[in-house]
């Protein structure tokens, strides 16, 4: 049986993932800290020779990496705790997989562009506005010399099955629709593709398999919903899919302020395509509302 390691397991991909490998008869092991239950196993990606031993005993054939501080608001104030995560824990991971022989998946972003170019192919130039983009950077550098029998595998905002509405930033917009006692403004300025982290499992999924019978299947990928939106967009189709008034949700054109974000990162997929890796991709109308109805009764 072909056997994978899920880092960050308990976390909203992680949990997609670790239902996807298993579903196609994958023996899994997911690994998890903060939110480690059940199945998972507790290992603190920051200790890494806790890793290497579980790493050593489980052996795996791949290793899909999933742990990351992503939410680039903490990376700006909490830097070096983000960075432990996402370049140290990365480095550790890509070169016990090295050790060990197995084939790493690791997720970056689209936030490594600085959105003035659209649509990137991964050969392109990154040029990341904020510290959670030049992280992840960091992080690619460190898995292509460590470990080049890696798949590197950009991808934009996620959402999918959430344990609570902030665990994306897509299913948060649902609060401020369900708090009609003030009106809030809505980013309507960024363009975002929000994808499915379901449909990210399955792509995962076959980059895996497709290199286990090939290993040449290697190298910077993308991965993305092509479904043009801003966050506006996504919380007026959530209105209608539930039928609720957006009346008191206000579209805002201008840019917004705090930590910089890019304009727009679209994504060219045509490498991964290549391969004839297609994967799946569910239209966010779907997929929002199937993760949204728990959330919200009509």
């Amino acid at each position: 049986m072909k056997k994978v390691i899920i880092t960050g397991a308990s976390g909203m991909l992680g949990r997609a993932l670790v239902a996807e490998f298993t579903k196609q008869s994958w023996d899994v092991l997911g690994l998890a800290y903060s939110r480690a239950e059940g199945a998972l196993k507790k290992v603190d990606l920051r200790d890494g020779e806790a890793v290497r031993n579980v790493f050593k005993e489980f052996k795996p054939s791949v290793v899909v990496h999933a742990a990351v501080e992503r939410k680039p608001d903490v990376v700006e104030k909490q830097e070096e705790e983000a960075r432990k995560i996402n370049v140290t824990a990365t480095e550790t991971v890509a070169k016990t997989c090295a050790e060990l022989g197995a084939f790493l998946v690791f997720f970056s972003t689209d936030y490594v562009f600085d959105g003035t170019k659209p649509p990137y192919k991964p050969g392109d130039t990154p040029n990341p506005l904020n510290k959670y983009g030049i992280q992840k950077v960091e992080g690619e550098k460190v898995v292509q010399a460590t470990q080049p029998n890696s798949a590197i595998l950009r991808v934009p905002i996620l959402y999918g099955q959430v344990e609570f509405l902030k665990e994306s930033a897509v299913t948060v917009l649902a609060e401020a629709l369900l708090d009609t006692s003030k009106q809030a403004k809505m980013c309507d300025y960024q363009i975002r593709f929000p994808t499915y982290t379901k449909d990210l499992a399955v792509v995962s999924r076959q980059l895996a398999e497709k290199h286990l019978q090939d290993p040449t299947i290697k190298g910077l990928f993308h991965w993305s919903s092509t479904e043009r939106m801003t966050k506006y967009s996504m919380v007026t189709v959530i209105a209608d899919i539930f039928g609720l008034s957006h009346d008191h949700l206000i579209a805002n054109k201008e840019p917004p302020t705090g930590t910089p974000r890019p304009y727009n990162c679209q994504l060219d997929m045509s490498a991964l395509e290549a391969f004839g890796i297609i994967g799946q991709r569910t239209p966010y109308r779907d997929g929002i509302k199937e993760c949204l109805e728990p959330y919200i009764k009509k």
